[in-house]
């Protein structure tokens, strides 16, 4: 399995998803039906950052030999992410009453991602012949 198609879709998801909540935090608010205040504005800016940040090292990281013990912080991080944001996601998805489409659609995403991370941590890369 090529690594740079994962770390290269990951980094375009992460991207969009922080580019869009950094430039929409008051819309996210407003179409979520959350009461809008500066500390929400304020989380909703960090977890942009974040999206941004993981974004960023994933696009730089996806020439690069990734696997098994080679840059294990790296596909570590990711899974992490990916998988307690699945789990988190699949927990809430199909009870959640205000635009479940969008939950379940991230859902179905974040399982993906974390599946593909999961098989890198495990898988050697030497082994594989990318």
């Amino acid at each position: 399995m090529k690594t740079s198609i994962i770390m290269t879709a990951s980094a375009v998801f992460l991207a969009v998803l922080g580019l869009f909540i950094s430039f929409l935090p008051t819309k996210i608010i407003e179409f979520l039906n959350i009461e809008p205040n500066l500390i929400t504005v304020l989380f909703l800016k960090i977890l942009s950052a974040l999206y941004l940040g993981f974004a960023i090292l994933n696009w730089m990281a996806k020439g690069t030999l990734i696997g098994g013990i080679y840059n294990k912080p790296i596909s570590f991080g990711n899974l992490m992410h990916f998988g307690v944001g699945a789990v988190t996601f699949f927990k809430i998805a199909f009870d959640i009453e205000q635009h479940p489409e969008i939950f379940i659609s991230l859902t179905v995403i974040y399982i993906l991602f974390a599946a593909a991370f999961i098989y890198i941590f495990r898988t050697n890369p030497a082994a594989s012949k990318e």
